[in-house]
């Protein structure tokens, strides 16, 4: 993504995105006429959706089973482009999230998730993640952080997490 939140928050109107030209009004279920930088918030989704499932963990994680990354890969997704390693999520409202509230939820995900990144580093294993004393903490954070920006999307938290494909499918530009 181009530009600043400042900028995107400066876009106006039900059809502009934080990109030139119009979108749809939304990516299966989610409304994003609301939300200007609707592509990072829906990698910020994904990353807290699988972060938050520890059932998904195990059947999908634990094991390596393709197409649908790893626990590095889905921090990476969360703070990729927001760089929500370095800032509040707070910075975020009225952009990328819907409010102070999701903003808090996020911040708390985030902080718990980064602290096991930098105990177990960011090359190690899945299980390695999955087997630290703090992981379920982090999981919980994760969960409720995901919840509340599904509902707010008008999404079911408890469908399963897309892949990595359909994510990228569901986000491509142009």
């Amino acid at each position: 993504m181009q530009g600043s939140p400042q900028e995107a928050q400066k876009q106006s109107g039900s059809q502009k995105s934080s990109r030139t030209g119009t979108r749809s009004s939304t990516m299966g279920a989610m409304p994003l006429t609301d939300i200007p930088w609707w592509r990072w918030r829906a990698r910020v989704r994904s990353a807290l959706h699988m972060l938050g499932d520890p059932a998904f963990q195990q059947e999908y994680w634990a094991v390596g089973r393709e197409g649908y990354g790893d626990v590095t890969d889905a921090v990476y997704r969360l703070v990729e482009d927001t760089w929500l390693d370095r800032w509040s999520a707070e910075k975020y409202v009225g952009s990328v999230l819907r409010d102070s509230a999701e903003a808090a939820l996020v911040d708390t995900a985030v902080l718990r998730v980064l602290r096991i990144l930098h105990q177990v580093g960011p090359d190690a294993p899945s299980d390695a993640y999955l087997r630290h004393h703090a992981w379920p903490e982090a999981v919980r954070a994760c969960r409720d952080a995901h919840i509340r920006l599904a509902l707010n999307d008008g999404e079911d938290p408890d469908t399963p997490p897309r892949s990595l494909e359909v994510l990228r499918i569901l986000t491509a530009t142009g």
